[in-house]
C-alpha cells in the first residue's frame, strides 16, 4: 500500500513540474540573428531589383515585337524562375499550389501555350537549385537509389529515339506529295518537350523527399493536399449551380453538333472548356483545369490523398475536414458529367479500404464510413434525377464501347503503325507538343509509349514503374508508426494503380503527372520522418541524421 502511494506521489509531483523555458539568447547569438536577418533582406532586394530590370527589359522587347500578350507572361516567369531559384522550399510549395489552379489562371492571364508550362517555372529552378545543393552537401538526388538502373535504361532508349528517330525526321524529313506543301513542324524540340512529359517530373520525387524534414513538413503538405481539394471541389460545385440556374449558359443554346462538343467560348468562370446541354442529357464540367476529363482524373488522384489524410492524421479535427473532402469529390464526381470519375472514384475507395487493410480498423472506419454515407445518402435523396441520369450514361457509354475492348483496339493499332523498334519519335502522339508537329491522338496510355518510343522504351517505362513500385511496397512496410504507415499504403496503393493503368494517359498531363512522384516523395521519406520520432523519443540510442541536415 506504501508502495502504490508514494508512485502516485511521484506521478503527481512529475505533472507538478513546470516545463523547461526556451533558452535564453546570448548577447553574441542575437546579434548573429539580427545579421542573419539584415543579409536576408539584402539578398531579397537585390534579387528583387535584377529579376525585376532584367524581365522589364525583356517584356519590352517581347511587347515592340508580338505585343502584351506574350510580354506579360515572360515578365512574370522571368521574375518567378529567378524567385523560385534563391528560394526552392517555397517554390515548391508554389507549384503544388499553382497545380490544381493552373487551368484556370491560364484562361483569365491569357489563352497562350506558354502559359501550360507556367508551373515549371517553379518546378524546374527549384529542381536545378536542389540538385546543386545535393552536389554541395553530397547527398543523392535520385530517390530512391532502387531505381537509378531502369531510369537511366529509360533515359538511353529516349535518347536513341530522339536522336535517330526524332533527328532523323529533322534533317532528312519524308518528302510532301503531289500538290501537297512540306508540313513545317521541328521534330527535335517535339521530341525534347515529349521527353519532358515523360519523364520531366521524376525529380519532384527527390524534391518532395527534402522539401520533408520533420513530422511537422509532413503534416503541413498532408493538410494543404486537403485544403486544395476543398477549395477546387466548391468551386466545381459552384461551376455546376452557375449552369444550373442560367447564371452561365454553357453550350444549352448552340445547335446540331456543337451541343455535343466541349468548347472554350461555354466555359463559366473557373477551368476551360466545357459542355452543358442539359436538353441533350450532355455535360462536362472541367472543375478548375483546361478540360473536363484532366478534372475527373483530379477527383480520382484526390480521392488517394482525401483517404490517407482521413485514415491517418492524429487530429480528429483533420479527419473530419479529410471526410468532408471525400464527401465533396463523390459529389463532383456525380454532377462533373464524367463516367470515368463516376466510375473509378468509388472503386478507387474501395480498394484502398481492402489493399491498405483499414476495413479492418473499425475504430476509425466506421465514423468515417457512417458519416460518408449519410452525406452521399442526402445528396443522392435530393438529386435522384441527376443520379439516375449519371448512372445511365455510365451504362449506355460501356455496353456502347467496353473499356477492355477499346485498349485492345488501341494496342493492335499502334503496334501496326509503329515505325520501327524505337518508335515513330518523341512526342509524336504528345498532345500537349501538338504546337511543334504533327501528333496522332492516342487515347491510351501504354500504346501511346509503343508508337513514341517503340517496344524498348515500353519495357524500359515498364522496369521503371515496377521498380518503383516494389520499392514502395516494402517501404510502407518497413513503417512501424501506425499512422505514417497507413498514409504510405495509400500512396503505395495510388502508384500502383496509376503505374498499370492504361485507360487514357493521365500520367502524361496535370495533375497525375504530378501527384503520381508527389506521392512517391512522400511516401519514401516517411520511414526516415518514422525513425526520427523514435530518436527523439530516445535519445540515447540516436544515430547519424546526415540525412534530415539538407539546407534549402
Amino acid at each position: 500500500m506504501a508502495k502504490v502511494k508514494s508512485k502516485v506521489q511521484k506521478s503527481k509531483n512529475s505533472k507538478k513540474q513546470p516545463k523547461k523555458e526556451a533558452p535564453t539568447l546570448s548577447l553574441q547569438e542575437r546579434l548573429a540573428q539580427k545579421r542573419q536577418a539584415t543579409k536576408a533582406r539584402k539578398e531579397f532586394m537585390d534579387l528583387l531589383t535584377k529579376s525585376l530590370s532584367g524581365a522589364l527589359f525583356l517584356g519590352f522587347l517581347l511587347f515592340l515585337v508580338a505585343g502584351i500578350k506574350a510580354a506579360l507572361p515572360a515578365v512574370l516567369g522571368v521574375l518567378v524562375m529567378s524567385f523560385s531559384y534563391k528560394y526552392p522550399r517555397q517554390a515548391l510549395i508554389a507549384f503544388i499550389i499553382y497545380v490544381p489552379f493552373g487551368g484556370t489562371i491560364t484562361y483569365y492571364i491569357g489563352n497562350s501555350p506558354i502559359l501550360q508550362l507556367a508551373k515549371d517555372s517553379f518546378y524546374i529552378p527549384a529542381a536545378i537549385a536542389l540538385w546543386q545543393i545535393c552536389r554541395k552537401q553530397k547527398l543523392p538526388f535520385i530517390i530512391p537509389k532502387q531505381i537509378k538502373i531502369p531510369l537511366f535504361i529509360l533515359l538511353g532508349s529516349c535518347f536513341l529515339t530522339l536522336v535517330f528517330i526524332n533527328g532523323g525526321q529533322q534533317f532528312n524529313p519524308p518528302p510532301a506529295g503531289l500538290l501537297e506543301e512540306p508540313v513545317k513542324e521541328f521534330p527535335i524540340g517535339l521530341g525534347i518537350l515529349g521527353l519532358k512529359v515523360l519523364l520531366g517530373y521524376v525529380s519532384l520525387i527527390t524534391c518532395i523527399y527534402y522539401l520533408i524534414r520533420n513530422k511537422q513538413d509532413f503534416f503541413l503538405l498532408s493538410r494543404l493536399q486537403i485544403v486544395l481539394i476543398i477549395a477546387c471541389c466548391v468551386l466545381g460545385l459552384i461551376q455546376y449551380l452557375f449552369l444550373l440556374t442560367g447564371i452561365c449558359e454553357g453550350t444549352r443554346n448552340l445547335e446540331g453538333s456543337a451541343l455535343f462538343k466541349a468548347t472554350l467560348e461555354a466555359r463559366c468562370y473557373f477551368g476551360g472548356s466545357l459542355v452543358y446541354s442539359p436538353s441533350q442529357g450532355i455535360i462536362r464540367l472541367p472543375g478548375t483545369f483546361v478540360a473536363p476529363w484532366q478534372w475527373a482524373w483530379f477527383l480520382i488522384s484526390s480521392t488517394f490523398f482525401a483517404f490517407a489524410t482521413g485514415f491517418s492524421d492524429p487530429s480528429i479535427f483533420w479527419r473530419l475536414i479529410s471526410l468532408g473532402s471525400m464527401a465533396l469529390i463523390f459529389v463532383n464526381a456525380v454532377i462533373s458529367g464524367q463516367r470515368i470519375a463516376l466510375g473509378l472514384v468509388p472503386t478507387c475507395f474501395v480498394m484502398l479500404l481492402l489493399l491498405t487493410g483499414q476495413i479492418a480498423n473499425l475504430k476509425r472506419f466506421i465514423p468515417i464510413g457512417v458519416g460518408l454515407v449519410m452525406i452521399l445518402g442526402i445528396a443522392v435523396v435530393s438529386n435522384p434525377v441527376v443520379v439516375q441520369e449519371r448512372i445511365d450514361s455510365f451504362a449506355s457509354r460501356w455496353n456502347a464501347s467496353p473499356p477492355q475492348d477499346f485498349i485492345i483496339q488501341q494496342f493492335e493499332e499502334n503496334l501496326k503503325d509503329t515505325d520501327s523498334p524505337l518508335g515513330s519519335g518523341l512526342g509524336r502522339a504528345t498532345n500537349s507538343a501538338r504546337a511543334l508537329g504533327k501528333t496522332k491522338l492516342v487515347e491510351t496510355y501504354y500504346p501511346k509509349l509503343i508508337y513514341e518510343i517503340g517496344i524498348f522504351g515500353v519495357l524500359g517505362f515498364l522496369a521503371l514503374v515496377t521498380t518503383l513500385t516494389f520499392t514502395a511496397f516494402t517501404t510502407y512496410r518497413s513503417i512501424k508508426n501506425r499512422n505514417f504507415r497507413s498514409y504510405a499504403a495509400s500512396m503505395w496503393v495510388f502508384i500502383l494503380f496509376i503505374s498499370y493503368n492504361t485507360y487514357y494517359y493521365p500520367l502524361d498531363v496535370d495533375p497525375v503527372s504530378v501527384y503520381y512522384w508527389l506521392g512517391a516523395g512522400i511516401l519514401f521519406k516517411l520511414p526516415v520522418i518514422d525513425k526520427q520520432e523514435k530518436e527523439d523519443a530516445n535519445p540515447e540510442k540516436a544515430t547519424n541524421k546526415k540525412g534530415l541536415k539538407i539546407k534549402f
